[in-house]
């Protein structure tokens, strides 16, 4: 992948789950999946751009791509409030800025 504007812009992804841990589960940190991402290095192009994830009652939740997660291409994002609710994992999410 090239890092060109035009390709970034638009591209979709899937919300895999929450940053968690043990005995923690934090829902305002997201990990997303883009199938064109496959390594750490191309992850790290993400950062800094907008996510936003449409629910089904047309309420729009916008996040901050704030990080890379692992080394196969996962980034993880940053929603403000209360975070993305449970139905949400799983779906479809697109860079907008």
């Amino acid at each position: 992948m090239s890092s060109n504007k035009l390709e970034i812009l638009g591209m979709e992804g899937v919300i895999s789950n929450y940053k968690r841990g043990r005995h923690t589960v934090h829902p305002k940190h997201c990990i997303i999946i883009f199938p064109d991402i496959k390594t750490r290095k191309e992850a790290n192009k993400l950062i800094g751009r907008t996510v936003v994830w449409g629910s089904p009652s047309g309420k729009e939740l916008k996040g901050v791509i704030t990080r890379a997660h692992g080394n196969n291409g996962a980034v993880r994002a940053h929603f403000k409030k209360a975070g993305v609710p449970g139905q949400a994992l799983g779906t479809k999410i697109q860079v907008i800025k």
